[in-house]
Order: structure tokens, then C-alpha cells, then sequence
């Protein structure tokens, strides 16, 4: 067990967050999670403008309750400067930065009394992260949902608890249920990350597909795929996934290799696959991209957030 507790850093009953989920995170999922005593995140990259992101913020801190804010901290966000000064502005209680070097967002929000954690998904990573003195670590395992890591949670969370004793660790993957929870605590987490349970709500943002993609399909039909962002994203195995491979083709093999244009390429990439899971999220398509971890396992039927809550705490 952790000296940590994740409940006692943002002040909230029970020691989790709702995962920031592209496209699918959305303010009444993050107030409803909030009103159940957990703290939900959004993805800045779900707001098409810094006006609507600016609108969803001003939503959230009227519930003058915890929440955070997703952040992807590299070069392939554009918006970024844009998103951190409006987080700056409205006192966005914690943040979560992915997929880049994080100083400047823990410099400016520590000086405005703002926490934040870190995604890491290997050692080599998280060791940058935490001499950079976070908030907590955010232990992204193989078995998160969306871009996930390499180790198991056996593996992984035990050995960031040991190399970083001083630093919360916050388990991301694997968990729908409250016996997952206690596991991941057992191994040493102050509190975990849960993600793809919470796409089949009614909160949720994603059309009817999407949700009973998640109720009918099970882990054994998720995939691992390196076509929509060019890194290993884990997606519903649908005839169309099916169709086109989980591999890049030999075009996108060479653009990638090529030291010259390999950051235009990824970028190219990225853009593209993310449009792809857009364009399946929202609206009736052949092209079905779901992204979503094996946790879908135990989604039955399309809930509330306030009755899945229930399966993770009591």
C-alpha cells in the first residue's frame, strides 16, 4: 500500500479519476463524476477553439469541486500555449500532461498553486518526469485503454514505488470493478486512473454505436494499432480495423524512417487517425475506429456514470 492517497491530494471520497478520453470526456460526465466523489479530466484537444475550451472551463469551476484538464505536451499540439493560459486563467485544480517534456506546465502551474501529473509509460520516461518534481506519476500499463504502455501493472507500478519513493504513483489501466481497484492499490498505487468503462454512459458525448460497440465486444476483440497516431493505440476490432490491418503500411514504414520528414509524417499521421476516430465517434460510418481498453470486458448494458461509479467503490 502507498504512503500516498490520492483522495487526500484533491480532496475527494474515493481515490480516482474518470480518464481524459479523446473525443469522448465531456463536462457533464466530469460534474457528475465529481457529484459521486471522484474527479473527472477532459482532453483540451476535445474543444475544436479556445473559446469553447474557455466555455467548458467556466462550466467547470462553477461546481467549485475537483477536476483536471488533459494536456498533450508536444509538438504535434499546436494549441498548447493557447490551452495552458487558459488553464492558468481559471485555476484548473490539477492537470494531466501526455506525450512530451512537461516543465513548463509544472513551472506555471506550481506557481499559480495548480498540481500536475504525469503520464509515463516506461522508466527511461518516467525518470525525466519526476526529476522535474510533479505532482504524481500517472503509471500508464498495457492494459490502459487509447495509447498505452508496455508493462504490466506488476511490473510496472511496484518498480516506479521503489525508484521514486517520494512521488505518488496513480495506476492507468485495468481496472472496472472494485476488486481491480484494491489490486492496483495493493501494488502500491495512491489511487488509479479509469477510462473505458465510462464511454458506455448516458453522459457520454459518442453516438449509440460507440456505446454498444462497448457493451457488445469484449477484451478478446481489442487491438493493438500503430496506424492512428504512428505509437501502439488499443481499438475495437471491428470488421473495418479488420479490413485495413493494425499495421502501417510500407508508405508509412518509409515516411517514418526517413530522418528528413519523419516529424511531418507522424504529424501527418496523427492528424489522419485521429479524424478517423472522430468521424466513427460521432457519426454512422463503415469506417468504425472505436478506441477502448479490454476493460469493455465488463461493460454489460449503456449506465450512468453515478450507477458505474457504484461498481468501482462499493
Amino acid at each position: 500500500m502507498s504512503k500516498f492517497s490520492l483522495s487526500k491530494i484533491l480532496n475527494i471520497e474515493h481515490p480516482i479519476i474518470m480518464a481524459p478520453m479523446f473525443l469522448v470526456s465531456n463536462v457533464a460526465m466530469t460534474i457528475e463524476a465529481a457529484n459521486c466523489g471522484i474527479a473527472g479530466c477532459v482532453p483540451a484537444l476535445n474543444y475544436r477553439t479556445d473559446e469553447e475550451f474557455r466555455a467548458a472551463l467556466a462550466e467547470l469551476q462553477k461546481m467549485n469541486k475537483p477536476y483536471g484538464i488533459n494536456l498533450i505536451v508536444n509538438k504535434s499540439n499546436y494549441k498548447l500555449e493557447e490551452q495552458l493560459a487558459s488553464c492558468i486563467e481559471y485555476k484548473v485544480p490539477f492537470i494531466i500532461t501526455s506525450l512530451g517534456n512537461p516543465k513548463k506546465v509544472i513551472d506555471l502551474a506550481h506557481k499559480n498553486g495548480m498540481k500536475v501529473f504525469c503520464d509515463v509509460s516506461d522508466m527511461e520516461y518516467a525518470a525525466k518526469a519526476a526529476s522535474l518534481n510533479p505532482d504524481a506519476l500517472i503509471a500508464v500499463t498495457n492494459e490502459a485503454g487509447g495509447h498505452c504502455g508496455q508493462l504490466t501493472p506488476e511490473e510496472f507500478i511496484p518498480q516506479l514505488c521503489r525508484t521514486f519513493p517520494n512521488v505518488p504513483i496513480i495506476s492507468a489501466g485495468g481496472v472496472s470493478r472494485k476488486a481491480h481497484v484494491d489490486k492496483m492499490l495493493n501494488l502500491g498505487s495512491c489511487g488509479v486512473s479509469v477510462g473505458s468503462i465510462f464511454i458506455a454512459s448516458d453522459e457520454s458525448p459518442v453516438s449509440i454505436d460507440y456505446k454498444n460497440a462497448c457493451v457488445n465486444y469484449g477484451a478478446k476483440d481489442i487491438v493493438l494499432t500503430t496506424r492512428l497516431s504512428g505509437v501502439p493505440c488499443t481499438v475495437i476490432n471491428t470488421d473495418y480495423v479488420k479490413s485495413i490491418g493494425v499495421k502501417e503500411n510500407f508508405l508509412e514504414r518509409i515516411l517514418n524512417k526517413n530522418k528528413f520528414i519523419k516529424k511531418w509524417a507522424k504529424m501527418i499521421i496523427y492528424a489522419r487517425g485521429m479524424n478517423k476516430l472522430k468521424k466513427a465517434a460521432f457519426s454512422a460510418t463503415y469506417q468504425n475506429v472505436w478506441a477502448a481498453g479490454k476493460t469493455i470486458e465488463d461493460v454489460k448494458e449503456i449506465l450512468p456514470v453515478k450507477k458505474i461509479v457504484e461498481k468501482l467503490v462499493s
